[in-house]
């Protein structure tokens, strides 16, 4: 296959060709043309459900003239392979690389520096953005990572945020983590000013990753954590407003600014949790000027609780928590955040137990260290914290409900998440202690070695059955 040109490691499209040259049965292209509407978001999902996780690069969406594409990051194997690493060992590599804060170079112009509108030929609704799912308020712009800077300190930071189309140049924005760029733009608008920034798309995923950490020093730039998992430092150009600096390979980049004071409707969206959801903090963004590729491909993420949406949070997420873990609990084995629990509102802990009491430390750290997590299931070492069926026989056979059960009342939540209060996003969080107690005889558990297993299935395999 021809390899997509004008390509760099550090881009999308190093990305896409790595996948192509490498995996080319995680590449899947559709040439057939496909409606903006529900399509896209269809197909993936029908995949999801056969178990498939391939990139899928749509050549013609709603006859825009600009190809689309998407899952990119639904796939453990790829953004593993991204990182040099193996699955089971990507939350560690992850947790390491962005720990490694490597200055980034700026380069003098950025391949998205092709093509410009300005003024009133700035036209959103030209770009081939999904109406995703039937009860979404408009089409989405799911991929768009907005970076700004700091109106006090003037560091800059870059994140995912749902972006709604509502004209030619306005597209309603939820700053919904109340992180980082949720208090820019309250600084700003404490200073009576409007937020200067820009939403770039079309990046690699291991720049989703980075830009998902938040556990870091308030001087470090998000960019300095990306390079870290690069391992080398991450190029960036100046864009057109307040200098802001942006990845030189990215494909698209909409510059303008988040309105002070001004809210509007926005939303509902079908957000992760798998609900559509009405809760946003309102905010509206003006688009002043596009920049592009020529040949630009539009990136899209699948919303709802497709992989492509989830799996990155899964893995940030058991790294950012991992993390905290080992600095007082060196005996954490490992950690895992569900697919299944929307990649956010349940961790579960591997421990090799070794006091009374640590499984909760463990589950309190947790719960502490992360806003989205409110369920901690901590497991011995002897439980595939992978296999739900597993974590799920750990609790019926290991937990005594009156003893190993707690909860946290009153703990901030996520707004996003439907079950927090509605009017200052407050939860109950809980931990479940699912270990064996020390010190005392505990029932054997059955177990079939690993020379036998291999035995099993040399036979089967001979007997015409292949497993693994």
């Amino acid at each position: 296959m021809t390899p997509f040109p004008n390509a760099d490691p550090q881009s999308l499209r190093g990305f896409l060709n790595m996948v192509r040259d490498q995996h080319p049965d995680h590449f899947l292209r559709v040439s057939e043309p496909i409606e903006t509407r529900y399509q896209s978001t269809s197909i993936v999902f029908e995949l999801d459900r056969a178990g498939r996780s391939p990139v899928v690069m749509f050549d013609d969406i709603g006859g825009k003239g600009m190809p689309c594409v998407t899952n990119i990051a639904a796939s453990r194997k790829l953004l593993a392979e991204c990182l040099s690493t193996t699955e089971a060992d990507l939350p560690t590599v992850f947790r390491e690389g962005s720990q490694r804060y490597i200055p980034c170079e700026t380069v003098d112009r950025g391949a998205w520096d092709e093509i410009v509108f300005e003024g009133e030929d700035v036209d959103l609704t030209r770009l081939p953005i999904p109406h995703q799912f039937t009860v979404d308020a408009a089409p989405y712009i799911t991929a768009g990572q907005i970076t700004a800077r700091d109106p006090k300190t003037g560091v800059d930071t870059t994140g995912f945020h749902r972006l709604m189309l509502k004209g030619k140049n306005r597209l309603g924005v939820s700053l919904h983590s109340r992180r980082r760029m949720h208090e820019f733009h309250r600084r700003a608008e404490e200073m009576g000013q409007s937020l200067p920034a820009a939403i770039t798309l079309g990046v690699h995923p291991l720049h989703y990753m980075g830009s998902m950490t938040y556990a870091y020093p308030p001087h470090v730039r998000k960019f300095e954590i990306i390079g870290g998992l690069f391992g080398e430092p991450y190029r960036l150009a100046r864009c057109g407003v307040q200098d802001l600096e942006v990845p030189a390979g990215a494909e698209i980049v909409i510059e303008g600014e988040i309105l002070a004071g001004v809210h509007e409707p926005e939303g509902p969206f079908g957000e992760f949790t798998g609900y559509a959801s009405y809760r946003s903090t309102q905010n509206v963004f003006v688009a002043h000027r596009v920049r592009m590729r020529r040949d630009a491909i539009f990136h899209s993420v699948v919303a709802g609780m497709s992989k492509d949406h989830i799996l990155i949070s899964c893995i940030t997420r058991e790294g950012e928590i991992l993390n905290a873990l080992k600095r007082n609990i060196p005996n954490v084995q490992a950690v895992h955040v569900p697919h299944s629990t929307c990649g956010a509102f349940m961790a579960v802990i591997s421990l090799k137990k070794i006091a009374e009491g640590e499984p909760q430390m463990a589950a309190m750290a947790a719960l502490s260290t992360e806003l989205y997590t409110k369920y901690v299931i901590v497991v011995d070492d002897d439980v595939d914290i992978f296999d739900m069926n597993d974590v799920f026989w750990a609790i019926a056979t290991r937990v005594r409900a009156e003893k190993d059960i707690f909860f946290v009342p009153g703990c901030k939540g996520a707004i996003l998440d439907p079950s927090s209060d509605p009017e200052n996003f407050t939860l109950t969080k809980m931990g479940i202690d699912a270990t064996r107690p020390t010190g005392r005889d505990f029932a054997e558990r059955l177990v079939i070695s690993e020379e036998e297993r291999a035995k099993a299935r040399a036979i089967l395999e001979r007997a015409g059955v292949k497993i693994g």
